[in-house]
């Protein structure tokens, strides 16, 4: 799935991507609202984040440019403007959120998770429930159930727990793991992926020090074994 960001301060823009690249979300980068609108139509990306006060065109005139051939994209506005009349004048302009600068790490994934899940119940969907252990895995909604439990998933956690749930018994090394679920323009780290799994390990494990879903094969990778 790929996020145009469009952003004019750069330490701001890399800031964004790299939270949403670490959610598993493929980038567009963009430093003004001319740089906005023409990566949009060269890349038609499933979810755009604007800046309002951008070089050449503003965020609101790249959002209705946007809003006037395209009605469904998730159009999330993140800006310094704070007063409510910039709310909800983005909101009228046909924008779907609006974070107030400074952010938090937490605030923004919420907000794109939530765009993401209300995308995919407006169009159709291929992904499929899948269970692992004994979480059912619904990649739409980027969460798991156990239960009556709910977990909250990026899009990487469920892809990595698709992945092994699909090769159950098999040994997924470290290159595989990182080819699928991260890309493969991706620069392998193994402490990247050593930290991601166990991270995701404390959100669905019953016992992470004991994981029964995601064991590791050591000096090999990592396995599902069902």
């Amino acid at each position: 799935m790929k996020i145009l960001v469009a952003e004019d301060d750069q330490l701001t823009r890399q800031g964004l991507i790299d939270i949403f690249e670490d959610e598993g979300y493929e980038t567009i980068a963009a430093a003004n609202g001319k740089e906005a609108l023409a990566r949009f139509v060269e890349y038609e990306p499933d979810v755009v984040c604007l800046d309002i006060m951008m070089p050449d065109i503003s965020g609101y005139d790249v959002c209705r440019e946007i809003r006037r051939t395209h009605e469904a994209v998730p159009i999330l506005f993140i800006s310094a403007k704070s007063e409510e009349i910039d709310k909800v004048l983005g909101l009228e302009m046909g924008a779907d959120d609006y974070i107030v600068k400074p952010f938090g790490v937490k605030e923004v994934v919420a907000r794109i998770r939530a765009l993401t899940r209300r995308q995919a119940h407006t169009q159709k969907s291929t992904d499929k429930r899948f269970t692992i252990g004994d979480l059912e895995v619904i990649p739409d909604e980027l969460r798991a159930h156990r239960g009556k439990t709910v977990i909250e998933l990026s899009l990487r956690d469920v892809s990595i727990l698709r992945l092994l749930a699909e090769n159950k018994g098999k040994v997924l090394d470290r290159d595989t793991l990182f080819d699928v679920c991260w890309g493969l323009n991706y620069m392998p780290n193994s402490r990247t992926l050593d930290q991601h799994i166990s991270q995701l390990r404390k959100r669905i494990e019953n016992d992470p020090k004991h994981p029964a879903i995601i064991t590791t094969v050591h000096n090999a990778g990592y396995r599902y074994e069902g």
